[in-house]
């Protein structure tokens, strides 16, 4: 009999197919030869059942029949691959052994576990443990295929990851969506990934931006010039600050402190992944799922990368002769200048910087192969391009550069200068001419200071050096308005970041430390993460930021509220993807681990179900509807059932209307925040018992329906009023001294004020200086 190998996808079954049974026939389902058959699945040809397959009760979503905690998971084939699941299963029956050659990961590994599982496998299996798709590696794998317990464990892993992800999703989806009447989605990882989001669009509303002022003066010494930054407390007189840059103009100072160091850049890290992704946003705006699936095809579809879900930016020895022939390819073709102008001295298993074995676990990080691409899409060779030429940046030396710091001094005021003089540009040369400082005369590169403010740093590729017991001279100043700035919303490049350093500022020493080599989620999972919280609604894109909806605010808000909040930390999902990888190394028990799940799913159920329901309109538009449904209706259903009770609701509002504008204003921004929003202060109106509430476009009493009219906007002369100026003025009846830009491009200070206090008109209150 024959041995039947099982590839994750049909393009690795073929490309397999064509290094070990090069005569095979194809029978297009898979492929036989004279020792082996040659099939595939199609990703997941199975999956957990759904509950109603443990009782038909389940079909309706009700809070009293939770928790679903099942004795034994069922699984289910995918009914529109369960045609190829059939032609596994009669393939099998005519082997004597089976070789496991889906993905070398976890999923990898699940996949065909639950195929053995269901198809009731009994034959001895290998497994094929391979990190590219290039012939000389697939033999190489065939000769040396691994005994599959080996694997025993990483599979007890993978187990446990998909069901305890059932027991999470499922029980808690099912009550706060129960609970409060909306089609709410939570998971181990999009929920604490959402909470990220939310607590950044936190930080950026409560954000009070600060107006200061920098002084620069330019001097001159000796044929050399250079400009210089005030030091010292911060400006936030603008006269003060003028009369600091007339004061030094024309005026003749000393230098005060002159250092100049030598220092050496090297090559960034090789790609994993997740670098990969974050790169590829930044550079081309891609999205990580776009990313994944290019890299995915660079993978199975042209063999031009090694395996691409890799978390690991390193090689093992055995890796470096493969560098070192790819090299060798490249000379060449596109890439033969730079690689022809490689040393390979500088790839060798003792350069820490790229050969390190002990942080290198199932895959090496992503190399170009030893095939050269044919022809690739334009998307395809943007990817393919960053990782060669990342590649081939560790066969140059380090850049290096003379960093030269200043401290100028004049009329008793010090100046900071920066300069970074290129020696030699060493690797960047590799990079794109985007990407690298080419060392051009002048050329300006922000850093932050401890004070989050940007200092601007100079480049030169020319000689730059002063005398320090030389005077200079100022020739001319300048000072400038300036506003500290509010964090930025996150990209999708910024979030995996996020995502995979989640728990790193930790202050607890032990849990940071066990959070180390974790994250949220895993490289091969972030991007369908990301995806799923466009999916559900909770974030949108604007451009390359996201942004938050009112959906993804309220869910997160109400998770929070319930006393759950673990759902919403990064701490216990990084910890339970340190358990999976435990459990996969033998160290953890499964049991144990799934013991704990269904603890905290018992303690999810029994907090929501004690909670308060969200206010009618707290989700927005087309949310409601979600009670007590599950997968099985039809997506025209569900949106029937949102359209017909929105319409109902705008009946009610219709009906709640009064001829007030200020009032329509009210209810359209703030009642859809009532009872999930935060309450910001008392209503100042006279007689009014009422609580103000952030809307969409301004402050307004939760009153309205009874008449209250109060109500202040979110800008104000320019300024944006934010949920601290609202209580200052509330409280306090003025904000603090702000500086208002004139037509004329000149500044005036003045406090806003709340003139009435039954509507909430402002007005502006001049600060003599």
């Amino acid at each position: 009999m024959k041995t039947l190998v099982i590839a994750e996808k049909p393009d690795m079954g073929r490309t397999i197919a064509a290094v070990i049974e090069p005569k095979a026939k194809n029978n297009r389902t898979y492929l036989e030869g004279e020792h082996y058959i040659i099939t595939w699945a199609i990703g997941h040809l199975l999956g957990l059942a759904e509950p109603d397959a443990y009782d038909s009760k389940y079909k309706r979503w009700n809070i009293a029949d939770l928790p679903i905690i099942p004795e034994q998971f069922k699984i289910v084939p995918n009914p529109r691959t369960k045609d190829q699941l059939k032609t596994i299963g009669e393939l099998a029956k005519r082997a004597s052994s089976i070789v496991n050659a889906c993905d070398a990961g976890r999923e990898g590994q699940y996949i065909f576990a639950l195929i053995q599982q269901q198809l009731k496998l009994r034959q001895p299996v290998k497994r094929l443990w391979i990190s590219d798709l290039t012939a000389e590696s697939i033999r190489r794998g065939f000769d040396g295929l691994k005994d599959a317990s080996e694997f025993e464990n990483l599979t007890h892993a993978a187990r446990a990851r998909s069901e305890a992800d059932w027991l999470i999703g499922m029980n808690a989806s099912r009550a706060f969506t129960t609970r409060h009447n909306a089609l709410l989605s939570v998971g181990r990882v999009q929920t604490p990934v959402l909470a990220l989001i939310y607590d950044r669009e936190i930080e950026i509303e409560a954000f009070q931006s600060q107006t200061f002022y920098e002084v620069a003066a330019w001097f001159r010494q000796e044929g050399v010039e250079y400009r210089g930054v005030r030091q010292g407390d911060k400006l936030t007189d603008a006269e003060a600050a003028e009369a600091i840059a007339v004061s030094v103009k024309g005026k003749t100072g000393h230098i005060a402190k002159y250092e100049a160091k030598q220092t050496k850049e090297y090559p960034y890290r090789l790609y994993d992944l997740t670098l990969l992704q974050r790169e590829a946003n930044a550079k081309y705006g891609y999205g990580a799922k776009k990313t994944l699936d290019i890299a995915q095809a660079l993978y199975e579809k042209h063999k031009v990368i090694s395996y691409p879900r890799t978390n690991s930016n390193y090689v093992t020895e055995q890796n470096i002769e493969g560098m070192h022939k790819t090299l060798q390819l490249l000379k060449n073709g596109t890439y033969s200048e730079l690689a022809l102008g490689a040393k390979p001295e500088l790839v060798h298993k003792n350069n820490k910087g790229v050969c390190n074995p002990t942080k290198v676990e199932d895959h090496h990080a992503i190399l170009p192969t030893l095939k050269r691409p044919g022809t690739l899409s334009k998307d395809e060779q943007n990817i393919y391009d960053l990782i060669v030429r990342r590649f081939l940046s560790h066969f140059y030396p380090p850049a290096e550069y003379k960093q030269h710091t200043v401290l100028t001094e004049v009329e008793k005021h010090e100046f900071k200068t920066s300069v970074k003089e290129l020696l030699s540009l060493g690797w960047k040369v590799v990079l794109g001419s985007n990407d690298s400082e080419q060392g051009a005369s002048g050329k300006k590169k922000s850093k932050k200071n401890s004070n989050e403010e940007e200092e601007a740093e100079e480049w030169t590729d020319k000689a730059f050096a002063v005398q320090p017991d030389l005077p200079v001279h100022c020739t001319k100043s300048e000072f400038k308005e300036k506003a500290t700035q509010p964090p930025k919303s996150y990209t999708e490049g910024t979030l995996l970041k996020a995502m995979e350093s989640a728990g790193k500022q930790i202050e607890n020493e032990e849990l940071r430390d066990a959070m180390k080599d974790s994250g949220l989620g895993t490289p091969a999972t972030r991007a369908a993460t990301i995806e799923r919280l466009k999916n559900v609604g909770y974030i949108t894109m604007q451009g390359k930021k996201m942004q938050l909806t009112l959906k993804g605010r309220t869910a997160i808000e109400l998770i929070r509220r319930a006393g759950v909040d673990l759902l919403t930390s990064p701490e216990m999902t990084g910890q339970w993807e340190r358990r999976l990888h435990q459990i996969s190394k033998g160290e953890a028990g499964q049991d144990k681990f799934m013991e704990n799940v269904k603890k905290f799913t018992l303690s999810i159920i029994e907090k929501v179900r004690v909670q308060a329901p969200a206010a009618a309109n707290a989700f927005g538009e087309d949310t409601r509807g979600g009670k007590g449904r599950g997968k099985g209706t039809s997506a025209r259903k569900s949106s029937a059932a949102n359209n017909s009770t929105n319409r109902a609701g705008s009946r009610k509002a219709s009906a709640a209307n009064t001829s007030s504008s200020t009032q329509t204003a009210v209810r359209t921004s703030a009642s859809p925040q009532s009872g999930v929003r935060e309450v910001l202060a008392s209503c100042p109106s006279p007689g009014c018992s009422g609580q103000i509430i952030e809307g969409k476009k301004g402050y307004g009493c939760s009153r309205f329906k009874e008449g209250c009219t109060f109500v202040i906007w979110k800008e104000y002369a320019g300024k944006k009023i934010t949920s601290s100026m609202l209580k200052s003025l509330v409280e306090k009846g003025s904000t603090q001294v702000l500086s208002f830009k004139r037509k004329d491009g000149s500044t005036v200070k003045a406090r806003i004020i709340l003139k009435n206090a039954a509507t909430g008109e402002l007005s502006g209150e001049k600060q003599e200086t």
